[in-house]
């Protein structure tokens, strides 16, 4: 499993409520699920960052490419000029219309939001249903444990979806993928559950139930 804290480095990401960042947060979740993943499920694990440092996007699914990995998950906190905005969410790699969406995928993939015509041609012509069934199953089971787990901590969770997004990070991934977004850091009570080791550790306990529950719903799949 290769787990992407995204942003680092130069680029905080999302900046929320007090200063908070995104590669902070993302980071210490990576951390803390790779940790949890080696112990209880017994599989390898790979960050593709794992200080303060800055990785481009590419460079992130070419190491899980060259790493073979079974899973690739990219690992965000969402951003809002709307400060009541909250919730989590997650993606899958597909051509999509939504216009907030698009924003989204502007802001994480660094770039102007006319810039994403450019991927959506190259989305295109890419076979994405080799892999699409299973990043849409591996997202849903991630976010149905995201919201099941952080509720009985946080009341104000709000499921958002699952939803398809033009994400660069998730381009080429050679294996199921999808970018989960982590509440809103421009939301005070979000932001301020987010600085919580505690309430990391419950979010890492839905990451890792949400991989888990993936895993064997596709073994039972194998024959």
């Amino acid at each position: 499993i290769v787990l992407d804290p995204g942003h680092g480095g130069r680029d905080p990401g999302a900046v929320g409520v007090g200063g908070l960042r995104e590669k902070d947060v993302v980071l210490r979740v990576a951390t803390k699920l790779a940790l949890i993943l080696r112990r209880r499920m017994g599989v390898d694990v790979v960050l593709t960052r794992n200080a303060d440092v800055f990785v481009p996007l590419k460079e992130r699914t070419a190491m899980a490419n060259a790493e073979q990995a079974d899973l690739f998950l990219s690992i965000h906190a969402n951003a809002s000029h709307n400060r009541r905005a909250g919730g989590l969410e997650t993606y899958y790699l597909d051509k999509t219309t939504d216009e907030a969406t698009m924003k989204l995928a502007a802001r994480e993939n660094g770039t102007a939001r006319r810039n994403l015509t450019d991927l959506q041609i190259m989305l295109s012509d890419l076979k994405l249903n080799v892999y699409l069934s299973d990043s849409i199953s591996l997202a849903s089971q991630l976010q149905s444990s995201l919201v099941d787990t952080t509720r009985p901590h946080y009341s104000h969770a709000k499921n958002l979806g699952v939803k398809k997004g033009l994400f660069y990070v998730l381009v080429g991934a050679r294996m199921p993928s999808a970018l989960t977004e982590l509440f809103f850091l421009s939301n005070r009570r979000e932001a301020r559950a987010l600085q919580r080791a505690e309430f990391q550790g419950v979010i890492v306990d839905g990451l890792f139930r949400g991989i888990k529950n993936y895993a064997d719903k596709l073994r039972r799949r194998i024959p």
